[in-house]
């Protein structure tokens, strides 16, 4: 019987550079938990933030970051019974999961389909999941409206324009290079927009024939968010996501005023925490279009845990498309 783990560990609050390698007693899972073997964890922007203090929350230090793992159950806390030893499952977590193994909450964890691998199971959790949550459940993009994705080729965004599609939503895509455009033309993308070289605002009024997007997803933030939020639609609603740009962005609020538009926030991760049903109903909905080809994971690297500061510190630099993800 396995006594010890390994595990990516942050002792202080900084950069990727900070996290080390360490091995650890194995954990036991209480009450209405599983413990797991982790076979591969997402990595997400949320993941640079936190290691740095900076997130929503923040986890008593020492801690081991990763919140999305797909792998096996190992063992049962007491009461769980939605699961079996040995079940290949995709599990949300707040921290632990960049490790070879981990606790999850019993609730948090979902049969993994068969047709997915465990890297591509890791990399759909909190990005496809935040991507429905918000396009669905916040903003109620209807088929035929038009929907704005911008940082369209990161995790988060790729997931928007393949769940914009699926939904039947015209999808424009704006990113900041040709190569990741062309991406995004591959997974649903009707248009696209190059925002390191074209005038946002005025693509976006040439695009939408002076009408504006009906929807606007934004986990950029930075200076792209006023100038996008100018161009919205009447009646628009404009998805608050994340600021993968570093800055938080200010909007004179006579702007949804003059628009009839909304803001609306959206926190996928507390949504899955206190509405559990709901969010498995929309990560089983994904699933059934992954089965039917409406929709598919991008993976475009793999890292063992000793990578995981270059697997960051690659994600804070955008030279990631799709989703990467740790293979313990």
């Amino acid at each position: 019987m396995e006594t010890e783990m390994t595990a990516v560990r942050c002792h202080t609050w900084g950069q990727p550079e900070t996290l080390s390698v360490e091995t650890l007693p194995l954990p036991q899972p209480g009450a209405a938990e599983v413990l797991l073997r982790v076979r591969a964890a997402g990595v997400n922007f949320p993941d640079t933030l936190i290691i740095q203090g900076k997130y929503q929350f923040r986890p008593e230090l020492p801690f081991t970051p990763g919140s999305e793992v797909a792998g096996e159950v190992q063992q049962l806390g007491e009461g769980v019974t939605n699961v079996q030893v040995g079940d290949r499952v995709i599990a949300f977590l707040s921290t632990g999961g960049y490790a070879t193994h981990a606790v999850a909450v019993a609730a948090q964890v979902l049969p993994m389909p068969p047709e997915l691998s465990f890297e591509e199971a890791a990399a759909f959790t909190l990005a496809s999941g935040t991507s429905y949550h918000a396009l669905v459940d916040r903003a109620g993009l209807k088929a035929g409206e038009t929907l704005l994705v911008l940082g369209a080729a990161g995790g988060v965004g790729l997931s928007a324009v393949q769940i914009g599609h699926a939904l039947g939503a015209r999808v424009i895509a704006a990113a900041g290079s040709d190569e990741k455009l062309a991406i995004c033309r591959e997974n649903g993308a009707d248009e696209t927009i190059n925002y390191s070289s074209e005038d946002l605002r005025a693509r976006i009024k040439e695009l939408t024939g002076g009408k504006g997007p009906d929807v606007i997803y934004d986990p950029v933030g930075g200076a792209l968010a006023e100038p996008a939020f100018r161009s919205i639609g009447w009646g628009g609603r404009y998805l608050v996501v994340g600021f993968a740009a570093g800055d938080i962005p200010s909007l004179p609020l006579n702007l949804p005023l003059l628009k009839g538009a909304s803001l609306v926030g959206v926190f996928w991760g507390e949504f899955a925490r206190r509405d559990p049903r709901g969010n498995a109903r929309n990560l089983q909905t994904m699933i059934g279009w992954m089965k039917e080809g409406k929709m598919k994971l991008l993976v475009s690297g793999t890292y063992r845990l000793e990578g995981a500061a270059q697997a960051l510190r690659d994600l804070e630099e955008r030279k990631v498309t799709g989703k990467v993800v740790i293979v313990p």
